[in-house]
């Protein structure tokens, strides 16, 4: 089950979750490829680019579980 938080680093949740690297792209967040994406958390990233935080984790919520179940498909 994923367990992404306000405060993770921008960076991990890309890593961890590759299909989340989709929903920052869809949210024409500028993270993907940002130096800065180590330090800001996902919480940062929202007020930098003026999104609400929670529909923007509910997102990326659904993307991380859909991740999760390609994973089990494959086994």
């Amino acid at each position: 089950m994923a367990t992404i938080q306000p405060h993770c680093p921008v960076d991990d949740v890309m890593r961890t979750w590759p299909e989340t690297i989709r929903i920052f792209l869809e949210h024409d967040f500028l993270c993907v490829g940002c130096p800065v994406g180590a330090f800001h958390s996902v919480e940062d990233a929202c007020r930098e680019h003026s999104h609400d935080l929670a529909s923007f984790m509910t997102c990326l919520e659904k993307a991380a579980v859909g991740q999760a179940d390609a994973d089990r498909e494959m086994r």
